[in-house]
């Protein structure tokens, strides 16, 4: 009787854990994974070992980063502002493109820090990979390089100092993406920012990379 009614127990148990969502999906979005961007490169290269005081000398951007909030690069993929409605000068200022205007609370503040991140390797016709774990599908991208001359280890980036180089239109929702951008011109260090506009609702993500055309 007793094994009966424990039985009973375990099966409502289980029961009731398939009616709680899985921890974090609720909070999943999405960010370009390569190039990589900036707080997702350095929770690739630094998550399993962000308490590592060598990443001061052999990453300093992303020991900034680190330090100022490591929640910045644990949620890689939550820099995002909503109701934007497309105005994306207005609700992102110069000097902070690359913490989406100071999203979350200023959460990702240290993306916007001017000096040598590091970068990824690409050449002038090269493809952006976009997860998007929560496959909220996109009304469009918009995909800026800096204009060549423009040094991001020296100034801090606003809208002047980039070129619009790709302009999609809408994408199934989906849990990988690709945009193929075709440039010329570029060479050496620079930025690469893409714009995301979701479709689920009005959320809109803002996402550097840095690159070294070769």
């Amino acid at each position: 009787m007793a094994l009966r009614a424990l039985t009973l127990l375990s099966a409502a148990a289980m029961a009731l854990v398939g009616t709680v969502p899985l921890a974090g999906s609720a909070s999943a979005h999405g960010s370009v994974i390569n190039p990589a961007s900036r707080n997702y490169g350095c929770w690739e290269r630094w998550g399993d070992d962000h308490l590592n005081p060598a990443m001061a000398q052999e990453d300093p951007m992303c020991w900034q980063a680190w330090q100022d909030d490591p929640n910045a690069m644990w949620n890689w993929n939550g820099l995002y502002k909503n109701n934007v409605g497309g105005q994306h000068q207005q609700h992102v200022p110069n000097g902070t493109l690359c913490s989406g205007g100071h999203a979350e609370g200023g959460r990702y503040d240290s993306l916007d820090a001017v000096g040598a991140w590091k970068t990824t390797n690409i050449t002038s016709n090269f493809t952006i990979n976009l997860y998007d774990q929560a496959s909220h599908g996109a009304d469009y991208f918009l995909v800026y390089v800096t204009k060549q001359g423009f040094d991001p280890t020296r100034e801090a980036m606003g809208w002047d100092d980039l070129d619009l180089v790709a302009q999609t239109g809408r994408y199934a929702p989906s849990q990988n993406y690709r945009i193929n951008v075709n440039t010329s011109g570029y060479s050496g260090r620079h930025v690469v920012y893409t714009v995301w506009k979701a479709s689920h609702m009005d959320q809109t993500y803002y996402i550097c990379s840095d690159v070294n055309f070769t």
